[in-house]
């Protein structure tokens, strides 16, 4: 829900500048690549008084329309209005009706703030060309849960009007979600059982650039990586999105849909044709997909490759906002379907959400897609704190972040006392029900391998396999791996709770709401990340885990460099400078990033750390062998 609210709500406050340190090799970009140049800043400026009332109108305006048509849709059981009408529904029949004026000043006032931020999406490819920067690898990319599209292919009669439409991505999804919720949810929960498709429901992830490069239409994903990618001569021949069915877990995407085997013919093939190894770009929960994906390949009985395949077909991972230690905000999603987006909406918007889509009904869905599950925490207490502190406390701070699940004045029946991250994996499952529990603990593990030889033996384990503080870096000496991240936005780190006593809710938790104090909003506590992903989980393997030998034998290049959080103020998306998790994949200097690394140039990218993840990953209570430490044994 957070991209919707930025789209009616616009963008972040901008935060104070920091501005972001160039490695040397980007001394030849020009200064108006990244910002709006200063001649037209004090244009804006002058003419920003002008806009405002403009704006306000407008916003006053649209937000009438939009109230009405909420109105109509929380009247779904009244006589007087009738829904059906609203499916034949689009923007275009909505200008119809709106003054003729009102639609002239949204037009304008829609050109000005598009001018503000005009940063042309193939500027960076023709810089990057112009700087004899080609195509040279061939690009894999490996989408986030976001990303792709899942269109249904089923042909039962309740299936036949979703034929080839996209039920997840669309408009066609928004408009199922409000016409026919209960259809909408029979087709996009999988079997609680199986965890495979139900009985006469057929949804498959979309293919192609299409799959990913926009989540609905003018919500661009991928569109500006295609568009600089094509810039200096990438194509279909030679760039391929690897999209999945991101609902399931790990191991079905190979059993029902062959994925991991596809992905391994195509890059094998890619790698023939071309005579060049590929670059691999994966982004949020594509990162772990493909974390994966390197040790089925390598698996007997699996991929069957080998240890030496990832060494003779890969040259560079580029892992963008790669949730590594998971995202905590899937804790609590699954425990009560909540989290910030929808704890700190006001008091209508809450009934209007709940009468819509209840906790209750939000956590169903959540569990019953146990893929989003892969993203629960890992590393238990040893990474994410305990009751007397957590490495990523701030000086002065008043309630340590290791107690993650928080009740204030014991007032739980549930529990006697505040949890952690180790202690809420069990509470979860206490008040969930039993098949997700077992689908959960039968796919992943969440623990901490503390020596050589316990990485080694996980190597045979699958479940094992999604975890980089339980398994390996590939065999691969020639291999490098760049994390690229945003900092500076604030993002979800724990919460307050308290027990459910509404008669009507199937749940035994919810999030306090109403407890908002200090550093505690609406029961939601913030911590450092990029809005959705904590530095700790983006950050640590890619600063210190991977700098371990038995987490990285073969001594696998390792670099990191961290985007902060500058977003225009112009523009809903945060504009050319945004860290946002998503909208990283519109930021002129990432773009430029991957452009170097698959052009053959990822050499010249120095590292640039701007945050205090080095500072927390010291303190984080996994050691080499041999140091002196506490041992932490986290359950997997």
């Amino acid at each position: 829900m957070a991209f919707l609210r930025r789209r009616f709500a616009g963008g972040d406050a901008p935060a104070e500048a920091s501005p972001e340190a160039a490695p040397d090799a980007d001394a030849d970009r020009p200064t108006n690549l990244r910002v709006v140049t200063a001649a037209k800043l004090q244009t804006l400026k002058s003419n920003d008084g002008k806009q405002s009332k403009r704006r306000n109108f407008w916003i006053f305006g649209l937000g009438g329309v939009f109230g009405l048509v909420v109105a109509a849709l929380f009247a779904g059981s009244n006589d007087m209005i009738d829904l059906s009408s609203l499916e034949s529904m689009n923007l275009e029949s909505l200008f119809d009706v709106l003054p003729a004026g009102l639609v002239k000043d949204a037009q304008q006032l829609q050109k000005g703030e598009r001018d503000a931020v005009n940063y042309d999406s193939f500027a960076v490819g023709l810089h990057a060309r112009s700087q004899g920067i080609h195509a040279l690898h061939p690009v894999i990319m490996i989408p986030g849960v976001i990303s792709t599209g899942l269109e249904s292919w089923g042909t039962e009669e309740e299936s036949r009007q979703y034929f080839r439409k996209r039920l997840w991505g669309s408009w066609t999804m928004m408009r199922s979600l409000v016409l026919d919720k209960a259809g909408w949810k029979k087709h996009i929960m999988l079997d609680k059982k199986t965890g495979m498709d139900p009985p006469g429901i057929k949804l498959r992830a979309a293919q192609g650039f299409d799959a990913t490069d926009f989540f609905i239409t003018g919500y661009w994903i991928w569109n500006k990586i295609l568009e600089n990618l094509a810039t200096i001569g990438y194509d279909p021949t030679n760039a391929f999105t690897a999209a999945y069915d991101w609902r399931m877990t790990y191991m079905n995407y190979e059993k029902r849909d062959q994925y991991f085997t596809r992905l391994k013919s195509h890059i094998e093939v890619a790698v023939r044709v071309s005579n060049k190894k590929v670059v691999l770009l994966s982004h949020s929960m594509g990162s772990q997909v493909l974390y994966y994906f390197l040790h089925w390949v390598e698996a007997e009985g699996y991929g069957n490759g080998g240890s030496s395949w990832v060494e003779t077909y890969v040259d560079s991972w580029i892992n963008i906002s790669g949730c590594m230690l998971g995202a905590l905000k899937s804790l609590p999603a699954v425990l009560s379907g909540e989290m910030k987006d929808t704890a700190q909406l006001n008091a209508f918007a809450v009934y209007g959400l709940e009468k819509f889509l209840s906790r209750h009904e939000r956590a169903e869905i959540f569990r019953a897609m146990p893929g989003i599950s892969s993203m629960l925490p890992l590393g238990g207490s040893a990474v994410w704190g305990d009751h007397t502190g957590a490495p990523d406390d701030k000086p002065g701070q008043n309630i340590t972040y290791g107690n993650f699940i928080r009740f204030r004045h014991g007032n739980s029946s549930l529990t006697s006392k505040n949890l952690t991250v180790e202690e809420s994996m069990p509470f979860l499952y206490r008040n969930s029900e039993e098949w997700y529990k077992d689908m959960v603990q039968s796919s992943y593990s969440h623990g901490v391998a503390h020596t050589a030889r316990e990485v080694e033996d996980n190597q045979l384990i699958p479940t094992k396999w999604i975890n980089p503080l339980e398994s390996r870096l590939p065999l691969a000496p020639h291999l490098k791996i760049y994390c690229f991240y945003g900092i500076g936005k604030d993002t979800e780190r724990s919460y307050y709770y308290k027990d459910d006593v509404d008669p009507l809710s199937q749940l035994n938790v919810t999030i306090d709401t109403s407890f908002t104090n200090g550093e505690v909003d609406h029961g939601v506590i913030m911590g450092e990340g990029d809005g959705t992903v904590n530095l700790l989980s983006s950050g640590y393997m890619c600063s210190k885990g991977w700098k371990m030998k038995r987490y990285n034998p073969a001594g696998v290049q390792i670099k990191t460099y961290e985007m902060p959080h500058e977003p225009d103020r112009f523009s809903p998306r945060g504009g050319p400078n945004t860290g946002d998790h998503v909208d990283i994949l519109g930021r002129a200097s990432l773009n430029d990033l991957i452009l170097r690394v698959a052009g053959g140039r990822g050499e010249l990218i120095e590292e640039n750390v701007k945050s205090n993840i080095l500072e927390y990953a010291a303190k984080v209570k996994i050691y080499e062998e041999g140091e002196e430490g506490e041992r932490h044994h986290v359950p997997p």
